[in-house]
């Protein structure tokens, strides 16, 4: 199972950002997907997951009403738009691959079970 991150960018404070999870070798259907990220400096910390079918999606407190989760199983793909982009959202966005029948819906909390992508950039400008 391989686990990539991409769409990660410079941007200015204000602005939206669409990342993309691609999964290969197994059909993401299989897994949950969890977005993390690491500011600089800081630990690593959930961001928001969603269900191997969709269904069921969770959100961090900080990134609730600002980000939005989804999926496409046909494109083997996973995605988190973030609006209204802080400087604070700056970091490393790592995807996580998470076998389904794990837990119930989904989780935002790591576990060994997972499998992790590298990690994209994201670079908020104030």
């Amino acid at each position: 199972l391989y686990v990539v991150e991409s769409g990660g960018d410079l941007v200015q404070a204000g602005g939206s950002l669409k990342l993309s999870c691609v999964v290969t070798g197994e059909p993401i259907s299989l897994y949950d997907i969890i977005w993390f990220r690491q500011p600089p400096g800081k630990e690593r910390e959930e961001v928001s997951c969603i269900s191997s079918n969709g269904d069921h999606t969770q959100y961090a407190n900080s990134m609730n009403d600002r980000s939005t989760i989804w999926r496409d199983n046909t494109k083997n793909s996973a995605y988190l738009r973030i609006d209204s982009l802080k400087f604070e959202d700056t970091g490393v966005y790592f995807c996580a691959a998470m076998p389904r029948e794990i837990v119930s819906g989904c989780t935002l909390l790591e576990d060994p079970s997972q499998e992790w992508g590298r990690g994209t950039q994201v670079v908020v400008q104030p």
